[in-house]
């Protein structure tokens, strides 16, 4: 199948792109660089000694992305190009709503343009709000409290009206929980610009001795240890489920909407200690207020997902702290030289 990876340079993005290839599939990966580096394609090149094309362009460049779909002619198109701070979009909602829902419109306009009915769609848990019940199924009611959820939230609905008004239209949408690890070959993996928000890559910068001692945001909450629990799934995990979606897209029409995630709750603490045991010393941390708009807990089902994706999170806790220390310990700069 022909794909258009919108954002392919990124984090999950070159994930995709490398199970996309190792599958026979054919792809063409529109990025800005905006927020990732083209030295993240030439790992996924040499990780598969596979050929993708690559077109440089802002996803709000309606003019620019309608030519280059139009050049491509995909089969379907998987949709990562955004931007994904909750913290930068409660000061940046006009940038937020901006690229995540008119560079959805723009993508749009360019599939219709060139008759390509299929989207695969990077969308959040974030998207849920505060728990009425745990596990998050579906059919939670959405009511996202940050500025980056209501984008995705937005998105979703304008997929899921799109996708009801033409025939042989399918959107999937794939509300991923915490995304964590890298490639198991230690040369991929997520490369934050600035500091970063996430449990994961801050831990991982301190380990490398870029950051002094991590962040816990609250230890008060209605937990057994008093931090956030949250449901983190692999990237390849993740990459793999962007296949499958695929391969239902193929068959069905209509949206559809899928958690992926593993079902199981880690705390803060808990990640803390399991990358300790992967690094092999204590790391500092120190204890913050929490931040607005955290919750205590969130966890996936997935049972919609495992039933008609036949897609199931296969990589445990260890395999998550192992494979990014090994990552962050090779890359400590990510993709890019060390300042001097």
């Amino acid at each position: 199948m022909k794909v258009l990876v919108t954002g392919g340079a990124g984090y999950i993005g070159t994930h995709t792109l490398v199970e996309l290839l190792g599958q026979g599939h054919e792809a063409l990966v529109v990025d800005s660089f905006a927020n990732s580096s083209s030295k993240a394609l030439d790992r996924v090149r040499e990780l598969t000694n596979g050929h993708f094309e690559l077109a440089e362009c802002d996803i709000r460049d309606t003019a620019r992305l309608t030519e280059a779909v139009a050049r491509y002619r995909p089969d379907a198109v998987i949709h990562f190009a955004g931007l994904k701070s909750v913290g930068e979009s409660a000061k940046n909602a006009v940038d937020y709503y901006d690229v995540n829902v008119a560079g959805t419109v723009a993508l749009l306009r360019a599939m219709e343009a060139s008759g390509c009915g299929r989207i695969i769609f990077s969308s959040s848990a974030t998207v849920y709000g505060e728990p009425r019940y745990l596990p998050f199924d579906e059919d939670h009611p959405l009511s996202p409290n940050n500025v980056y959820g209501q984008t995705k939230a937005t998105a979703e609905r304008l997929l899921t009206d799109w996708a009801s008004q033409g025939e042989g239209r399918t959107a999937v949408l794939l509300r991923y929980f915490n995304p964590v690890g890298a490639h198991a070959s230690g040369r991929m993996g997520e490369d934050p610009r600035g500091v970063p928000e996430n449990l994961m890559p801050f831990l991982a910068q301190v380990a490398a001795g870029r950051r002094e001692a991590l962040r816990i945001w609250g230890d008060d909450y209605p937990t057994p240890d008093g931090t956030g629990i949250r449901d983190y799934i692999h990237v390849t995990d993740l990459a793999r489920a962007h296949v499958a979606a695929l391969d239902k897209a193929a068959t069905a029409a209509g949206t559809l909407v899928y958690n992926l995630g593993t079902g199981r709750g880690v705390s803060v603490k808990e990640m803390l200690a399991a990358f300790e045991r992967a690094v092999g010393r204590k790391l500092p941390a120190e204890v913050h207020p929490r931040r607005p708009g955290d919750i205590a807990e969130s966890r996936a089902s997935c049972d919609k997902a495992n039933r008609e994706l036949g897609w199931r999170a296969e990589l445990g806790l260890d395999d998550m702290v192992r494979s990014l220390w090994a990552w962050q310990s090779a890359n400590p700069w990510g993709y890019e030289a060390p300042p001097r």
